[in-house]
């Protein structure tokens, strides 16, 4: 390959890398510490499944001055499970969640949010993904998708692991981030199975601006190089 050529390449995927670097960082928070980001950013939901003995809603809340206010409901579940007891009280898209089991949401810029989970007959009736809206306990985890194998939804035991998987940040651009909450039912089991969905942000504008600048300086660099060998 010819050295200018690579060199451009190299170049180009620098300045792709900078930029989706910069647009990533905007986002201020994704996580247990709450939601937040410096752009509108357009986030879609999915709905994977719950593991609950009680009928759940999840929705998105703006926090005001530790006041909280419903902005739009995610997903309802219309029963508690799929079939009672039955896989850990097991609830699924099409039987327990009707729907697509898909919304996108758009977060405003500089506002504040969580999301809430309410559990009708729950002991907790509703938790948070911020954790200080639970007088600092953590009710949910976020992290890749490495987080649904690291769940064990075949027996509801303690997750020890919780405390690792409070910032979703990093995948929520990359691939996507799974959230899933303890609803502090069955004693409080904090198996953190009860309610699973997962989130994803489309690319930032400026992702795609750099990803622009990057093709158009290969652009550049080609026709200098073929410029170059016709003057020769």
């Amino acid at each position: 390959m010819n050295t200018k050529f690579l060199s451009a390449l190299t170049a180009t995927a620098a300045a792709t890398a900078l930029f989706g670097a910069t647009a990533q960082a905007q986002a201020a928070s994704f996580g247990t510490d709450g939601i937040s980001f410096e752009n509108d950013t357009q986030v879609t939901f999915k709905f994977v499944e719950t593991h609950g003995a009680f009928k759940s809603t999840l929705g998105v809340y703006e926090v005001n001055n530790s006041k909280l206010s419903l902005v739009e409901t995610l997903f309802s579940e219309t029963k508690v499970s799929d079939n009672g007891e039955a896989n850990e009280w097991k609830g699924s898209l099409g039987n327990t969640v009707l729907g697509s089991g898909q919304v996108a949401f758009t977060f405003l810029a500089n506002k504040i949010y969580t999301l809430g989970l309410i559990s009708v007959g729950g002991p907790g009736s509703q938790v948070y993904s911020s954790s200080a809206l639970n007088s600092g306990a953590q009710q949910a985890v976020f992290g890749d998708v490495s987080l649904l194998t690291a769940l064990n939804k075949e027996a509801t035991n303690t997750f020890q692991a919780a405390g690792q998987y409070t910032n979703g940040l990093g995948s929520l651009f990359n691939g996507g981030t799974v959230i899933s909450f303890d609803d502090r039912g069955n004693a409080t089991d904090r198996d953190f199975q009860d309610f699973t969905v997962t989130a994803e942000a489309v690319p930032e504008p400026m992702t795609m601006t750099g990803l622009a600048l990057g093709l158009g300086g290969l652009v550049a660099a080609r026709r200098r190089r073929r410029g170059s060998n016709t003057a020769s």
